[in-house]
């Protein structure tokens, strides 16, 4: 009975007063210990440059709004989400990405993009875009990987986990090439599943502009770490922020968190 009664009372316009009074107080006071909190202690941003950390964040924000753009040439017209979907959920993921293990970020993708108004695309088709976006990721990766793993001042060790990036880029450009070919064959017609990826398989031609636009979003975030380093004091080096870009997307694909972390620790 009693939990009855406080279910009526939050459907009630005094209880969802109350309920948002009790928010408020408790945003604000957390707000006042945040605040008092950097009174005493210098911000975590306050030596570095700031006119490079507002381009840095200028060409981060870029970055985005290409990867949304090369994300939508790999659906269908009649399913294509909007490119402000697209970005939304790419700014969803990228939150949830600093907060919890790998692949949380693509459900929250899928979650956002789908929930967004007017949204044409199923859960079904945003998976199967996510599925060639990776590839694409893969593919628009392994020109700058295989630029850092012919820099002289890179180890044995790094050069190699480089190479292993552009050697799985190279198969993902194989099996992009590939599958236009195998989803049109008789073999996979057969099947209900078959049936329903065919004519949703992404053409060699949007293969291609979304590589291109991908592609410009990798080299876009190369330039903004190239400035965040030198924002930071480490410098203006080229050869870290290809590392540091690099090993960051290897770190995506990880399945734990801290692997990832580790792996752009090293």
């Amino acid at each position: 009975m009693e939990l009855m009664a406080s279910a009526r009372l939050v459907a009630s316009a005094r209880g969802r007063w109350i309920l948002g009074g009790a928010t408020g107080a408790v945003t604000l006071a957390l707000a006042a210990l945040a605040a008092r909190h950097f009174a005493s202690m210098s911000w975590p941003l306050s030596t570095a440059h700031p006119g490079l950390l507002v381009a840095a964040a200028f060409l981060l924000v870029l970055a985005q709004a290409l990867k949304a753009f090369g994300w939508g040439r790999l659906f269908t017209p009649a399913e294509r989400p909007t490119p402000m979907a697209l970005a939304a959920g790419n700014g969803g993921a990228a939150l949830v990405g600093v907060l919890l293990p790998g692949r949380f970020d693509d459900a929250m993708r899928v979650a956002v993009v789908r929930r967004y108004p007017g949204c044409p695309a199923g859960v079904r088709v945003l998976c199967l875009s996510l599925v060639m976006l990776g590839l694409i990721d893969s593919v628009a990766l392994a020109p700058l990987a295989l630029a850092g793993a012919a820099l002289p001042s890179v180890g044995i060790g790094v050069r190699t986990g480089l190479a292993l990036v552009a050697a799985g880029g190279i198969a993902a450009a194989i099996l992009i090439t590939l599958l236009p070919r195998i989803a049109a064959s008789a073999w996979t017609l057969r099947f209900r599943l078959g049936r329903w990826v065919s004519p949703r398989t992404t053409s060699l031609r949007h293969a291609s502009e979304a590589w291109a636009l991908v592609s410009a979003c990798w080299l876009v975030r190369a330039v903004a770490f190239f400035l965040l380093l030198a924002a930071f004091g480490v410098g203006y080096s080229l050869p870290l922020a290809l590392l540091l870009l690099c090993a960051g997307a290897a770190a995506a694909a990880l399945p734990v968190g801290l692997a990832g972390a580790d792996t752009q620790a090293g």
